[in-house]
């Protein structure tokens, strides 16, 4: 899938081409093929099974891994990194098919597919001519997924430095020559420090490469303008931050093979417990391999609790670059999110940082060494402003990421147009712009315990909601329980101070806001307050004395469900609803202040 999402990357470089027809095929050489079928149908090019498509005779190939065998496609080969470069080492690929014999150190970030890795690098150089393949004297670039296992002895090549063992992916002749010869006619890398590390351990492949930037970084730079509408589309509000954890698929990734030292397990519940619901947004960006190898609904259900707490899981292969502008910290591993995240300038928190499946020469193998360390003792808010507040962004990620920013476009267009052997369209090359994703609306069931503080120089409530019942709160106050009717833990309703519900204003379900909070209030006679949430700025409330009011909030401002909560704390404290009327509500979460009008309804 990763490998999929790199060449949707480049697919809009050959549109408006009359004189190109694109064709689509599938070496079968991965263990996570699931949702590929469905995201090459979705692009509406034929897909050729992969017999078929070594018969067919094209004239450019392009891949962005390195499974199968590439070295049987007739035409042009070009490669592509699906990752952010080439950083991790792996085992001998098995023979006939160059996947990776483990999948232990094969991982690599939504932009790293299932035995291969990130970004290669190198100059252009004419290849020897071999199945149709090189023409003398020219450039080749290569794009592709790595051919069939060369672990019959090689043909003779130049004598090179001893190379660390395991061999770097995609830079290691293991996975760059079949006897001997290089794959790929052009191999794209991003920078020219891939290139040093090529001509080391494999100086057979260095003719071979291309150095055309990053298509999926300049993706992101180029939707940088757009952060705030990102933002509101992941449902983070005004006085929010939006805190992405993500992780690879590596055993010793954050997210892990299940075992007791596995970071993320543990950190979600705290994540969701700790941290102010209405202060930050948590979302997960996972590694397309975690969701095709467990199953999405797997997935869901390890994730329930936190996902019933709020938490956003992003589409791993449409909408992770979003996320990434969108957060204003990132929790993750060695993967290449973490390594773009902090390209962008974004604060990282390594959750864990294994260094035995990096090139210690390798950009990420510094940027491990150099991130900020999570810290599982430490509480959640206090690390969090710490790192927030001490940012430094490290130089080497945005410095390593791409020698030719915002450029790649008009690299890779003129490098296959190049091998195609065919002019090269006058128009300017462009990608495609990054999607605006799906409003996610936070709509957690978790019941909240909330803590609240009237005070009155000036006067203001303020309020923490934290979405684990069993969750103390600290700080000073009152404490009390707001459980939204449709939660999983329908016992929690006969405790709760506040009862909440969401829908629309004319469901006829529920009759209207007014019937159902005097049903809910009824049900319920220890309950002070129910909340009918109408709209992302509105909720119709009845108290306990029978009074209907309408609390409006500002555009982008507080929950309702907060308002409610606060209006609650209002009441308890001995004020009344006419100041509250008059003067409406100041409420305080975190360093933000908000405004709340309140109406009495008839």
């Amino acid at each position: 899938m990763t490998s999929a999402t790199r060449l949707l990357d480049v697919l809009p470089l050959f549109h408006d081409d009359f004189g190109i027809q694109l064709l689509a095929t599938c070496t079968g050489s991965s263990a996570f093929e699931g949702g590929v079928a469905a995201l090459l149908a979705e692009t509406g090019v034929p897909v050729l099974p992969w017999e078929q498509a070594l018969e067919t005779k094209v004239d450019l190939a392009i891949t962005a891994s390195l499974g199968g065998q590439l070295h049987r496609i007739s035409g042009q080969l070009t490669l592509l990194s699906h990752g952010v470069g080439y950083n991790k080492t792996l085992a001998t690929p098995d023979a006939g098919r160059r996947t990776p014999e483990s999948p232990l150190t094969s991982d690599s970030p939504p932009d790293a597919g299932p035995g291969t890795d990130p970004d290669p690098d190198a100059g252009p150089r004419a290849v020897p001519h071999r199945h149709g393949r090189g023409r003398a004297a020219e450039s080749a670039l290569s794009l592709g997924q790595a051919a069939e296992s060369a672990l019959a002895a090689p043909a003779p090549a130049p004598p090179r430095a001893p190379l660390a063992a395991p061999p770097v992916f995609g830079l290691s002749p293991d996975w760059l020559l079949h006897d001997g010869i290089p794959i790929a006619d052009a191999m794209v890398l991003s920078h020219p420090e891939q290139l040093d590390r090529l001509r080391t351990a494999c100086p057979e492949a260095v003719a071979t490469a291309v150095l055309a930037g990053d298509p999926c970084f300049d993706r992101m730079l180029a939707a940088r303008p757009y952060r705030e509408r990102f933002r509101k589309a992941f449902g983070v509000r005004r006085g929010q931050r939006l805190v992405v954890l993500n992780s690879t698929w590596n055993p010793e990734s954050l997210f892990g093979d299940g075992g007791g030292a596995d970071v993320f397990p543990p950190l979600l519940p705290r994540l969701t417990a700790e941290l102010p619901a209405d202060e930050y947004r948590v979302a997960a960006v996972l590694h397309p391999n975690i969701w095709q190898g467990h199953g999405p609904g797997q997935i869901r259900a390890w994730l329930d609790r936190a996902l019933r707490a709020g938490l956003v899981l992003v589409d791993p292969l449409h909408d992770w670059r979003q996320a990434l502008l969108a957060a204003d910290a990132v929790i993750g591993d060695h993967g290449s999110v973490s390594y773009y995240a902090a390209a962008l300038g974004i604060p990282v928190l390594l959750g864990t940082t294994p260094s035995a499946g990096l090139d210690p020469l390798s950009p990420v193998a510094q940027f491990v060494d150099q991130a900020p360390q999570f810290d599982p003792h430490a509480p959640l808010a206090d690390h969090l402003d710490g790192l927030i507040a001490n940012h430094r962004p490290l130089p080497g990620p945005a410095r390593l990421t791409t020698s030719a920013p915002g450029t790649s476009a008009a690299l890779l267009r003129s490098l296959f147009y190049r091998l195609l052997n065919t002019p090269e369209p006058q128009r300017p090359a462009l990608l495609e712009p990054l999607r605006l994703p799906p409003h996610q609306h936070p709509s957690p069931t978790a019941p909240l315990k909330v803590l609240t503080r009237v005070t009155t120089n000036p006067y203001a409530i303020h309020l923490a909601r934290h979405s684990d019942p069993w969750y103390e709160p600290l700080g000073e106050g009152d404490v009390h329980l707001a459980v939204p009717e449709d939660t999983r833990d329908p016992g929690q309703l006969a405790l709760a101070d506040v009862l909440l519900r969401e829908g629309a204003a004319e469901d006829p379900r529920f009759g209207s806001p007014e019937q159902w909070t005097a049903e809910v209030l009824a049900r319920h006679p220890y309950s002070s307050l129910a909340a009918y949430v109408t709209g992302p700025r509105t909720c119709t409330v009845r108290t306990r004395t029978g009074r209907l009011l309408r609390l409006t909030g500002e555009p982008d401002g507080l929950a309702p469900g907060a308002s409610a909560s606060a209006l609650h704390a209002w009441l308890a404290a001995g004020r009344t609803i006419d100041r509250a009327t008059k003067e409406g509500l100041t409420i305080r979460t975190g360093s933000t202040t908000h405004h709340v009008t309140v109406t009495v309804m008839p």
